[in-house]
């Protein structure tokens, strides 16, 4: 179990990630011409996950084995059922807005980076299954998009 200290550090490391991931989104989608949709997206970090530092949530997403499975649940319930970067706010993928998927993939992205994984790899080996992606939907395009756009490397040299 987490110290409220170790729980705190936790959630604002991951918070700030996800910060460092809309602002980089963001500023790629401004400098691609969606300078109102790219704002909203940096946006969208300032409030990432603030319903984290509150009741249900803050008593049980951190308190380890001993925490009552059920009361576990109801937070993980509220949780993805209150903050749109979720699915489960939506119904499903394919009816989460835009913004929704954006914020969404800089919070896979933020993940990643917390179990040294790689975003591409999680979402085909497991996003695709748990959140029902089919290849051809406008979800997957739209993740597509938006992940090619965070891990795009502007320092990569073009061949001579």
């Amino acid at each position: 179990m987490l110290n409220p200290e170790q729980h705190i550090d936790n959630l604002v490391r991951h918070i700030r990630l996800v910060q460092e991931a809309t602002i980089l989104l963001g500023e790629r989608l401004m400098a691609a011409g969606r300078v109102d949709f790219g704002r909203k997206v940096i946006a969208c970090g300032f409030v990432h996950d603030a319903s984290k530092f509150h009741g249900l949530e803050y008593e049980f997403l951190h308190a380890g084995p001993d925490t009552p499975k059920e009361k576990l649940e109801d937070a993980i319930r509220q949780h993805v059922q209150t903050n749109e970067h979720h699915p489960e706010a939506w119904g499903g993928i394919d009816e989460m807005s835009e913004l929704a998927v954006a914020e969404m993939c800089c919070d896979w992205l933020a993940r990643a980076q917390e179990f040294g994984t790689g975003l591409r790899e999680w979402i085909e080996t497991t996003a695709k299954e748990k959140y029902g992606i089919a290849d051809d939907s406008q979800a997957k395009r739209r993740i597509d998009y938006f992940v090619g756009l965070l891990l795009q490397d502007y320092f990569v040299k073009e061949k001579q």
